[in-house]
């Protein structure tokens, strides 16, 4: 029998308003509500009425939220608040959109790949309940959320404290859970996923955990249970005493070693499964990086191979469709991948693999163990890569039409280089680059952060506009040009950062001629052009579609060429390139979030990490040293937004919502406020948010140049910002006044970038940084009133941030080390001490260093004792991807 759920639309507990039911349990009613404070869309569960009464029913869920409030993790499913209104007891949780385990299996078995990824996100998610005490013994596709940011494990109605003595387990450190709710020899769970010593009546420990888990891979791989039978009692004998069918016989082509680890977790015995979740999901990650690789053009040794089998299977699916569409006389494509040189890694973001147009030589940008980045080239009939000197500090290399040269940025500046080396020619200033292409006549187009595309000849010379966004229509940005072969017509993306309106957003076919353009579709990429098809990415997912060069006509449906694509969600840019001769590359998504705020010692000794792992930038510590502002990635609306993290007390607060993006906090010097840059109407306009998050978002200044704040002064009254000069597209250092008339005026410029600027805790000096010597360097000036100056760093430099009392200014060098420089302000004159390296930061991967573009890649604690990072997922980044004979007859 159905029962009616208690509660009804527009029903209030407190502060969250009741929207619709989204389900009932035997322990519980899940509604959607709407947090009227902070207008967000929140999950709320209640007792239900019929449990109301029961003390050992309301015992249980108070056990629940103090479960999950000392769980903080991205696997595991948020706790906003608890509460209790007119009797009604309820926990307050983070609503995840997507589908249970439950749900998908009804459609069959996941993907070799899925299973293998969500397997991995499930044990991290156990793996922290555990570390902290926490048998949570009601696993089962049912409490296991998917979403698009990963698996999210629900219902710890029946968790309990480990057992002290357990194998794997941690003493019981959460004193309010020690109270026993069963008596011994009763069954608490759902008994299909249940451990024979649970369904004995024993006492459950991290072990049945890792059983149930073992029945969910299970049923994962094979679309069926484990255990089986007509009635309850079969069913638990067959847990008790019987064993599943094989994996191996159900689905034979799965690797026979994932057949041996769901055995092994599903031993009878809890002595002879895995002792710990740590065990079972490093076995997962194994099977995952040893799967033999596809007639790979290097060998390497075994541990410095990437090999993830999911990036294999969904290769493997997507090319078996590929060929199911080409005419029989059309070679098989084939596939291989390209590791990284031999000290050093992918960046894939500031320098994506391109491929020439005759198909024979790869182009990238690699970091080596120092730091530094440069461009590098593959021949595909060689062994080895090899870096074109004078290439430091690379970004989006790319080739000319008769593949002898190779454009990239670097330094603010568009430069060209042989692709067999030579001489670097710098053409025209291009900060804050967005992607170039070059034509068989000798035409360059680019773009910047928030420019249309421009045009300036190979050999050099003042750019020209050739497109501009349309800010009426919403446009911010148009960027990632790419020309077709005809060397007139080309691709490029316009992009709405403002949020709003997705159909804004759009890949657009113009000419040099003409200020005339067409949208070809809509979507948030880059997009390249093959005979007969242009690419691009949707959902990290690499499509295809048939398109008509000669009548700039899309022709068909677009479908799927590869799975789990590199994008880049702040750039919209995915990481691929192809040719005409068929030759397909592309950098596989990296296994984990984008990237980690973690936090350093002086020595480099990892302290802790800070919030939740996921697609982070811009953060900074506030005054006291206590929180931390960071742009977090909202996915539901594909932008930046802001939250504040309280550092020791593991607490999130989201600050800005809307489907804007907002990025570059900075503090009030009381920390009761930040500032920060929002795009709602154009380009980076100031506002003002309390941090406590009431209040409305306050605009302080709107023009149409981008800005973005770097500091607050001590004492309140001025604020520092880094926009572009009138007239040219220099950075240059801005103040906003907090007094009389406001009026924001240039402190620094020149004919060169100047940016970050940096207030002296007395207010009196400002740290910078500028490229006037060719590279990014530190300086000091006096403030207000400027005029000397003293250079700090002494092999390249940004990020400047002082130290509390004034006694140590740090940056970070060329090669990403952290430099505390000593400095004495007691006399007159302004004097720079001992620089002292602290530790090499290893950055997000694809953080684009000296650029003065404002992007924060670490902060300094008040004290300066510690410093939060924008590390990378663990792991090494992907390798390159290869695909041979690609091309589809056009129209097939």
């Amino acid at each position: 029998m159905t029962r009616t759920m208690a509660l009804t639309s527009g029903t209030k507990l407190g502060p969250y308003e009741i929207v619709s039911p989204l389900g009932a349990g035997g322990m519980g009613e899940v509604y959607r509500a709407r947090d009227t404070r902070l207008d967000r869309t929140v999950a709320i569960k209640i007792l239900p009425e019929h449990l109301s009464g029961s003390p050992e029913a309301r015992q249980r869920f108070d056990r629940e939220a103090r479960a999950i409030s000392s769980l903080s993790h991205p696997n595991i499913c948020h706790l906003y608040d608890v509460g209790q209104q007119d009797r009604t007891s309820y926990l307050v949780m983070e609503y995840l959109e997507g589908e249970t385990l439950a749900d998908r299996l009804r459609k069959g078995p996941l993907a070799l790949e899925q299973v293998l990824r969500a397997g991995t996100e499930i044990c991290e998610g156990l793996e922290k309940a555990h570390r902290s005490g926490v048998v949570h013994r009601d696993l089962k596709p049912a409490n296991i959320m998917l979403t698009k940011s990963g698996v999210k494990l629900l219902d710890f109605g029946l968790a309990k404290p480990t057992i002290a003595g357990g194998a794997g387990s941690a003493s019981a450190s959460l004193e309010t859970m020690s109270q026993p709710l069963t008596v011994e020899g009763t069954i608490v769970g759902t008994f299909q996923y249940m451990a024979p010593e649970q369904l004995e009546g024993k006492d459950a420990d991290v072990r049945s955990d890792i059983f149930a888990l073992g029945a969910v891979l299970y049923e994962m791989i094979t679309g069926r249970r484990a255990f089986e039978g007509k009635t309850t009692a079969s069913t638990i004998a067959a847990i008790l005493a019987s064993e599943p069918t094989p994996i191996s016989s159900i689905q034979p082509m799965n690797p026979a070693t994932l057949d041996r680890v769901v055995v092994t977790a599903l031993a009878k015995d809890p002595d002879e499964r895995f002792q710990t979740v740590h065990d079972l999901k490093v076995q997962l990650k194994w099977i995952a990086e040893t799967a033999p690789p596809i007639a790979p053009p290097t060998v390497r040794p075994l541990r410095e191979r990437w090999a993830w089998i999911s990036v294999v299977v969904i290769l493997a699916a997507a090319l078996l469709a590929l060929y199911s569409r080409m005419p029989p006389n059309v070679s098989q494509p084939t596939l291989s991948y390209i590791l990284a040189p031999e000290q050093t890694s992918l960046a894939y973001f500031t320098g994506p693999v391109t491929v020439s147009h005759d198909g024979r030589t790869l182009a990238f940008v690699a970091t080596t163990s120092a730091g530094k980045d440069g461009v590098w080239v593959r021949p595909l009939d060689a062994s080895e890569a090899r870096a074109l000197a004078g290439t430091e500090g690379a970004s989006s290399p790319f080739w000319s039409a008769d593949d002898r040269s190779i454009g990239f940025f670097a330094g603010g500046k568009l430069k060209t280089i042989g692709a067999v080396g030579g001489p670097v020619v710098t053409i025209c200033d291009a900060p804050n680059p967005r992607g170039g292409t070059w034509n068989q006549n000798g035409v360059i187009l680019f773009a910047t952060n928030w420019s249309g595309i421009y045009r300036v000849p190979s050999s050099g010379g003042t750019p020209a506009e050739v497109t501009k966004p349309d800010a009426s229509h919403g446009e911010t940005s148009h960027r990632w040009p790419y020309f077709l072969p005809d060397g007139q017509h080309f691709l490029y993306l316009a992009a709405n950062f403002a949020g709003g309106n997705t159909e804004v957003a759009s890949v657009r076919v113009a000419a040099l001629d003409s200020s005339d353009n067409k949208v070809l579709f809509h979507a948030r990429s880059n997009a390249a052009f093959m005979p007969g098809y242009v690419l691009y990415i949707r959902d990290r997912m690499l499509m295809a579609q048939a398109f008509d060069e000669k009548k700039l006509q899309l022709k068909g449906q677009a479908f799927p060429v590869a799975g789990q694509v590199q994008y880049d969600q702040l750039l919209w840019r995915g990481a691929f390139s192809c040719s005409p001769s068929g030759i397909l590359v592309y950098q596989g998504a990296n296994n984990g979030s984008d990237s980690r705020l973690i936090m350093f010692d002086r020595t480099g000794k990892e302290i802790k990490t800070v919030g939740t792992p996921g697609d982070l930038t811009n953060h900074r510590i506030s005054p006291d040293g206590q929180r931390l502002a960071v742009a977090v990635l909202d996915s539901s609306v594909a932008n930046y937004k802001l939250w504040v993290y309280d550092l020791f007390r593991e607490k999130e607060t989201r600050l800005t919502f809307g489907s804007n993006r907002d990025s570059y906090p900075i503090w009030a010097p009381d920390g009761k406020s930040l500032v920060f840059a929002s795009i709602k109407n154009g380009p980076y306009d100031l506002f003002e948010k309390r941090s406590d998050t009431t209040g409305s978002e306050e605009p302080l200044l709107q023009s149409v140049a981008a800005k973005s704040p770097t500091d607050w002064s001590p004492d309140g009254r001025f604020i520092a910002f880094n926009s572009t000069t009138p007239g040219n597209s220099k950075t240059a250092v801005w103040i906003l006044p907090r007094f009389g008339e406001r009026k924001p005026y240039i402190f620094l410029q020149g004919d060169f970038n100047i940016g970050e600027g940096h207030f002296f805790p007395d207010g009196h000096w400002l740290a910078y940084s500028s490229d006037e010597t060719g590279r990014s360097e530190i300086y000091v000036t006096p403030f207000p009133g400027g005029g000397s100056k003293w250079q700090v760093s002494a092999a390249g430099g940004s990020g400047p941030r002082w130290r509390r009392d004034g006694k140590e200014l740090f940056y970070m060098a060329a090669d990403s080390t952290l430099i505390a420089a000593e400095v004495d302000t007691s006399g007159s004159v302004f004097q720079v001490g001992a620089l002292r390296p602290l530790f090499h930061l290893v950055l997000r991967t694809g953080v684009t260093r000296l650029d003065l573009s404002g992007v924060v890649a670490y902060d300094a604690a008040p004290d300066g004792k510690w410093f939060v990072v924008n590390s990378p997922p663990a792991g090494n980044p992907p390798p390159i991807t290869l695909i041979t004979n690609w091309t589809p007859k056009p129209g097939k």
